[in-house]
């Protein structure tokens, strides 16, 4: 019995490892058979792929359409800033000084210009103004303008542009836009004309990142005054803010267009990109908050949390 017993768990073993043995060539087979397949996929033979910009400009241009084309395609000697993340400093290639940067800013500011008025017709007092900060992002900004250009009723609000930098390539594109009436003013207080000084980054200015106690052995400017995670200002963040604060201000209490205005007041920035819909939706937002909401005077179209649970919300 013992006998038979090893008998049959060697034949057993032996019919086994043919199986064995096939499944692993199997396995190889298929893992050889994917590796060429995705080596097809990204061009084989070991050749790189790298990004085509002129491929990438078509694809972009084929989704717009071509009557909006002109906002998306610089000029010539900015043809390669299409894909780029700045405008970067034209007013250098200018040769545009800091002084003169101001002449132009103030001018702008003073005339109060109102574009397209004899197109669309003058500013009512309920008119919808949609504020739109600009710092450099031009590309960012092309494409706002262009889900701009396809929202409907448009052609009914005002579209008041903040710049906190003077750059001859973002005026121009601004000055091109036709679907509605549109307005430029300048924050006189940026990096750009205040270099060296306050509300730019001046010499004796706390570093960032040096601690309270550092900063009294300094005596730097604003040492009595960190931020809340004991830090101390960066100018180039700073002025968003006070860009923003100036440009509120500059809206509701200093140009003669929205003395008298009562209606909706939208900001954006250069980075927003609008649904079709939206004034709509702005509209009947504002329908139902005079009816559920009385006393709200901010309603938000959008929101920068990068989840949300809105299941979970919806029963609050």
């Amino acid at each position: 019995m013992k006998l038979l017993v090893r008998v049959r768990v060697t034949v057993v073993g032996r019919r086994k490892f043919p199986c064995l043995r096939t499944l692993l060539l199997l396995f190889t087979l298929f893992f050889l058979g994917l590796q060429l397949h995705v080596s097809n996929l990204t061009g084989g033979g070991g050749e790189s792929t790298s990004p085509d910009p002129a491929n990438d400009s078509a694809i972009i241009l084929s989704m717009v359409p071509q009557v909006l084309h002109k906002f998306l395609t610089a000029k010539p000697r900015n043809s390669s800033q299409l894909f780029n993340g700045t405008a970067g400093n034209q007013t250098e290639a200018k040769g545009l000084g800091i002084d003169e940067i101001l002449r132009h800013i103030e001018r702008y500011n003073q005339a109060q210009t109102v574009h397209n008025e004899d197109i669309f017709g003058p500013i009512q007092n309920d008119t919808i103004i949609i504020v739109i900060q600009i710092h450099t992002r031009i590309v960012y900004l092309r494409h706002l303008i262009v889900s701009l250009a396809q929202a409907r009723d448009i052609e009914t609000t005002l579209l008041v542009f903040s710049h906190d930098v003077f750059i001859p390539e973002c005026n121009e594109l601004v000055q091109s836009v036709d679907f509605a009436r549109t307005l430029q003013i300048f924050y006189p207080y940026s990096i750009q004309t205040h270099p060296n000084t306050f509300p730019g980054q001046s010499e004796n200015d706390c570093p960032r990142d040096i601690n309270y106690q550092q900063a009294q052995i300094l005596r730097c400017a604003n040492a009595d005054h960190p931020d809340l995670y004991g830090h101390y200002r960066e100018a180039k963040f700073t002025q968003t803010k006070h860009h923003w604060w100036w440009k509120a201000n500059r809206i509701f209490d200093q140009l003669e267009v929205t003395r008298n205005h009562t209606g909706l007041v939208l900001f954006l920035e250069e980075d927003h990109y609008v649904a079709e819909d939206f004034i709509y939706v702005l509209r009947q937002m504002q329908a139902a908050c005079n009816v559920a909401c009385p006393q709200c005077n901010i309603l938000s179209l959008g929101t920068y949390l990068k989840t949300y649970n809105y299941y979970g919300d919806s029963k609050k």
